[in-house]
Parts: C-alpha cells; sequence; structure tokens
C-alpha cells in the first residue's frame, strides 16, 4: 500500500506531471494510450505538519475507445463520456473512488502521535467538468475545470469532500510540458472534527489544548497550488520514457488552521516537492 500522506501530496501532483506528459497524445490522437509511473518525494508527516517525511508513489492515466480515466493521489476518476471529436472541448463526468490515509502513520510529531492514529476513509463519489484545447500559447494547450464529490463510506470521518480545480498545461516543445493547478478542499462538519478537533481525553493524552470548533460546520479547509513539468527522453511526449519534476504550496485555512495539531504542533503552511519517471505505451 502507497504510504499517502494528505490529499496534496507527491502521489497528486504526480498525477498531474503524468497526465501533462500522457495528455499531449490522447488529446491530439484518437486510439488508446497508457502512462504510468512512480516517483518519490519529500511531503508533510499529516496534513498539518511542519515535519516531512519521504514517500513513494505511482500513478496511471489512459484512454481505451475514447473513455479515459486517471488517478490523483490514491483516487482513481474514470470519465464516462467519451472524449470530443472536434471542436477541442471536452465535457466530462463520472465515478471517482479512493482512500484518505491522513493521520494513519508516519505521525512524526509526538503530540498528534499521542492522539492515536486515525482509521483509513474509504471515499467514493463522482465528479463532472469540461476542458478546452487550443485556449492560450497554442493550438495543444489545455485548459480544464471540475469539481468531485466524495463522501467517506467506511466510517472513520463520515462527512463529505468538495473540491473544486482548475489546470492548465501546455507543450514547450514536442519532448517538454509544463503544467500548473489550483484546487480547495470543502468539508463537511465530520471531517473537520475527525481529523482537527481535540477532545478532553486526547488533550489530556498529548498536552495539546482542546479544540471543538473545526466541526461546528462546513467550510474550506485547504488551498492548494501545484507546478509540474515533464521531459520526454523519447523526444516525444506521445510514447517511451519520461521524466518529470514537481512542487506545491498548501495552505490550511480559517479555524482548521486554528486548531492545535496545526497551530501549536504543526503549520498551516503545506510544501511538496519530488520527481519521477513515466512511459506512455
Amino acid at each position: 500500500m502507497l504510504s499517502y500522506v494528505n490529499r496534496f501530496s507527491l502521489l497528486s501532483l504526480t498525477a498531474a506531471a503524468l497526465a501533462a506528459s500522457g495528455a499531449h497524445a490522447q488529446d491530439l490522437e484518437d486510439r488508446n494510450q497508457l502512462t504510468v509511473g512512480v516517483g518519490a518525494g519529500v511531503v508533510p508527516s499529516y496534513d498539518g505538519s511542519d515535519d516531512s517525511v519521504v514517500t513513494p508513489g505511482a500513478v496511471v492515466r489512459g484512454k481505451v475507445e475514447g473513455f479515459t480515466f486517471f488517478s490523483r493521489g490514491p483516487y482513481l476518476f474514470v470519465d464516462a463520456i467519451p472524449d470530443a471529436q472536434s471542436g477541442g472541448l471536452d465535457i466530462e463526468a463520472g465515478p471517482v473512488g479512493g482512500a484518505r490515509f491522513n493521520r494513519t502513520r508516519q505521525i512524526k510529531d509526538r503530540q498528534v502521535r499521542a492522539l492515536g492514529e486515525l482509521d483509513t476513509a474509504w471515499e467514493v463519489g463522482g465528479w463532472g467538468g469540461v476542458a478546452k484545447t487550443g485556449v492560450i500559447t497554442s493550438d495543444y494547450d489545455n485548459l480544464s475545470f471540475r469539481v468531485s464529490y466524495l463522501h467517506d463510506v467506511a466510517g472513520a470521518h463520515r462527512s463529505y469532500i468538495v473540491t473544486p480545480t482548475i489546470e492548465y498545461g501546455t507543450p514547450l516543445s514536442r519532448s517538454t510540458y509544463v503544467g500548473v493547478s489550483v484546487s480547495a478542499d470543502y468539508v463537511g462538519k465530520g471531517f473537520g472534527r475527525y481529523y482537527y478537533d481535540v477532545t478532553l481525553a486526547g488533550s489530556q493524552a498529548s498536552g495539546l489544548g482542546v479544540y471543538g470548533a473545526a466541526g461546528d460546520k462546513a467550510g474550506f479547509a485547504k488551498l492548494n497550488l501545484g507546478i509540474v513539468g515533464a521531459k520526454s527522453l523519447s523526444g516525444d511526449l506521445r510514447k517511451g520514457l519520461s521524466i518529470f519534476a514537481l512542487g506545491g504550496y498548501g495552505r490550511i485555512l480559517g479555524r482548521y488552521a486554528d486548531s492545535p495539531i496545526v497551530r501549536d504542533a504543526g503549520s498551516r503552511n503545506q510544501w511538496v516537492g519530488g520527481a519521477g519517471i513515466a512511459y506512455t505505451f
């Protein structure tokens, strides 16, 4: 099982990098294709931590008979609407599912570790969006907007996450691609309560202050920014080996940042970075 720390981790950025390296070909050609890759990088030890850990990642993107699938972190998205054949505008929608491993392992801070490890949240839902090819810099750049909805079905936080995302990518040449992304996580009351509140028993065990405001109501918990770059080693992004590098910044917001788990034991500023290699078949 992959060591997953937070939703906007190395895995999420790696997926964006691989999407960049494969999307150029998939948007331009109506053919089956598969891109897989592995990477490693440095990420916070939990969502809101100021300690870092090294973690691996593995991601996938593919297209079969006009239907696209791709991963973002440990989540798999399937586009149930065939890709547009002309005009450069693609309407996207389909199911999504995966797991959230936040604070289930690799908790470096002593006080947060004393609160105890949390259960894995298995989340399923749906997503929809629109993508346009040929927007700003060339006939091949791509701008996309999507919104995903996930709900925990395994009894961990028992709540939901709504994530609007904007991504833009452009080829600088036949072998080089760069992309940027902006997203935000809007979470339900149960999510805030599970990951950010501190009970009296938890306070006594950890020394952190009692905190209950995160679970009072739903709200935006985190803003995420990312940049990725991919370079084909074969000279063509549509096939063969590629390498990628990535970086990202996340900002814990509002009452979630005021939690002692973040304010006293961690940081609202979340930095990630890494690199890896991918292969397009």
